[in-house]
């Protein structure tokens, strides 16, 4: 019988490959802007194709490309009655890509994101989102996804709406925060106090994910590790973030005059890429 996420993070760590939604932006498959993952469902076989990339670079886990996927996300585009199938796809998409690698005992994982209305002054805005996270949430427990990752999240209230509903479908849970510049959740928490607020309500692993390169993402992740008895996450984004700009969304490409208004992100970032040492 296959072990689960944290039967193997027991005995010592798991890769998970991701980046799906800039990979195909820069293919030609989807929109700066908006990311809505449109692909999906107009050339699966592309989404195929890079779980297969993915996969042979090493990846132990094949994550559904739903990230973005959500209804807040498609009624600003006019889609939303793309979501259901959007949603299905991917995670059928992810389950056939594991079924090519028979041989390597891949887990697949479902995904759930910000969802862009959260306001911890209004409490609609809290029953919105919880409406948002369990309809994903049950479409990734129907495609009998291994576990459910719920990332970049900059919101600590916000995350716990994410947990309650990954945790009431049963299923294991990771989540991981996008710490911005102030070093901080947008409620004001550190990310070892945050994460050890996730842990306490029942989150299996904790950490953090994007915004930040390899450097600015492991200069959180000692005081997490103290703070927290759980396995620990971390899935930086592969870019040369500093001190000064510590994230992605804000970089400068000091070698290049020709940027409009000079911001990097989304599209001319490639100059900032870590190479493969800086990742490893």
């Amino acid at each position: 019988m296959s072990k689960n996420l944290i039967e193997r993070l027991n005995e010592g760590p798991v890769l998970c490959a991701e980046g799906y939604l800039f990979a195909m932006e820069r293919r030609g498959y989807l929109s700066a802007g908006a990311f809505v993952p449109e692909v999906v469902l107009e050339h699966p076989e592309v989404v195929s194709q890079l779980h297969r990339e993915f996969i042979r670079a090493g990846s132990d886990v094949i994550q559904a490309f739903t990230y973005y996927a959500h209804r807040e996300k498609l009624r600003l585009i006019g889609k939303e009655e793309l979501l259901e199938p959007m949603q299905k796809n991917a995670l059928q998409i992810a389950r056939d890509s594991r079924e090519e690698f028979k041989d390597l005992d891949l887990l697949v994982c479902g995904d759930v994101a910000n969802t862009n209305i959260y306001d911890p002054n209004d409490k609609k805005s809290h029953s919105e989102c919880q409406r948002m996270y369990e309809e994903q949430v049950l479409w990734a427990k129907e495609a009998g996804v291994d576990f459910v990752v719920a990332e970049t999240i900059n919101w600590t209230g916000e995350m716990k709406i994410a947990l309650k509903a990954i945790k009431d479908a049963g299923l294991i849970a990771v989540t991981n925060f996008s710490i911005k510049a102030t070093d901080k959740t947008r409620d004001g928490h550190t990310p070892e106090d945050a994460c050890k607020i996730m842990e306490d309500l029942g989150a299996d692993v904790v950490g953090l994910n994007c915004y930040r390169g390899p450097k600015m993402t492991m200069k959180f992740l000692p005081k997490i590790r103290e703070k927290v008895s759980c396995h620990v996450a971390a899935l930086p984004v592969p870019y040369r973030t500093t001190e000064k700009q510590p994230g992605f969304l804000n970089q400068t490409d000091h070698g290049c005059d020709c940027i409009p208004g000079g911001n990097a992100f989304p599209v001319a970032l490639d100059n900032l890429y870590c190479n493969r040492f800086e990742m490893a």
